[in-house]
């Protein structure tokens, strides 16, 4: 008796001798990838470059020119000194800033044969869905440990406006790592829709432009902008979603969509504990953002927001999300890993905000 053939369900247009399963594997990537985007707050709200390859990308940065009435007579091309506005050949400063690549980041797991045939379920797009969303947590939490570096650092010019800052909600002012004590929950969400007025004022002094901002909240500090509840659970409505004095929430979506011309979002990927120490996860970064030699990790203990424009932070990307996977005869199962290769660094300090308890 002849054998029969088979109609393989992995097979690409028939393609004999790919191991009967190349359409599985593109299937599993594809899951990924959707796991990878519906994950990630962080990523639309920052400068984003491609590189094909190196270990790094550069960023030119450039200061302000200056202006200043000319007397009938006077060179303007010469350096001699105005006398009310200095030379009049404006010295524009340049600096660059420069992001490097991480190591690889990756996420696997490895899929018996013999479970993977006993198991009832597609187990393979569980595994799937994991390893996007373990890649997603840690891009997202990276550049938003980069946006609390911007706010804690200095301009990049010295003739340009002063660089980021820390609203500190509970003295009600802003300033370089001079917090209070206090919780974060002591404070309530007319207390939080005070804080954004003020820090859509202090980068409108900073000359950031309005198009572009955003704030991104803790959910427990999110929902206060719904509620106003303070500590003790109290609910009173905030002007946020109160549409008769120009509110855009709404009570019954659970959402406040803007404040201050500030577009709002809610993620659990802000930071909130001691990572000081060095034993963080992101401590080995290759981009050194605060410069403690801890990568990206930092105290955040009196973290609970970011104000910021997109413009704050970048990230350089060598190697976009990527999957691979092997059947491994010696192990009878399947090797699955998913992989990218960026780097996140901190480009306009004046354009973030650190909120603070």
């Amino acid at each position: 008796m002849s054998d029969t053939l088979p109609s393989r369900v992995g097979l690409n247009d028939n393609a004999q001798g790919d191991g009967n399963d190349a359409l599985f594997l593109k299937k599993f990537s594809g899951e990924i990838l959707q796991t990878f985007e519906e994950a990630n707050i962080f990523k639309p709200l920052h400068t984003i470059r491609t590189i094909e390859n190196g270990k790094s990308a550069q960023f030119p940065v450039t200061g302000v020119a200056t202006a200043g009435y000319h007397t009938p007579g006077e060179n303007l091309a010469s350096n001699g000194v105005h006398p009310t506005a200095g030379a009049y050949l404006s010295d524009i400063k340049k600096t660059e800033k420069i992001i490097t690549i991480d190591k690889m980041l990756v996420a696997s797991t490895f899929l018996a044969n013999i479970d993977d045939m006993k198991n009832h379920y597609d187990i393979r797009s569980v595994y799937a869905n994991e390893l996007g969303k373990a890649l997603a947590v840690r891009f997202d939490t990276a550049v938003a440990k980069t946006f609390l570096a911007a706010a804690r650092d200095s301009a990049n010019l010295s003739n340009v406006t002063a660089g980021g800052s820390t609203y500190d909600i509970a003295g009600a002012a802003f300033g370089r790592g001079a917090l209070v004590s206090g919780a974060a929950d002591d404070f309530t969400g007319a207390d939080l829709v005070a804080a954004l007025f003020a820090c859509a004022q202090r980068m409108d002094e900073n000359d950031v432009s309005s198009d572009g901002r955003f704030c991104v909240l803790r959910p427990s500090e999110y929902y206060k902008l719904v509620t106003g509840a303070d500590s003790n659970n109290t609910f009173s409505l905030t002007s946020a979603i109160n549409k008769d004095i120009g509110g855009a929430g709404s009570l019954a979506a659970g959402n406040v969509p803007q404040i201050a011309g500030i577009s709002i979002f809610k993620s659990n990927h802000i930071p909130s504990s001691d990572l000081s120490g060095g034993t963080g996860v992101d401590a080995g970064g290759s981009n050194d953002v605060f410069g403690a030699g801890n990568g990206y990790d930092a105290d955040f203990s009196n973290t609970f927001g970011i104000v910021a424009h997109s413009s704050a932070v970048g990230t350089v990307k060598l190697l976009d999300l990527a999957t691979e996977s092997e059947y491994q005869i010696e192990r009878q199962g399947t090797l699955f890993v998913a992989k990218y290769a960026m780097g996140h660094g901190i480009l306009r300090p004046e354009c973030a905000i650190e909120l603070a308890a």
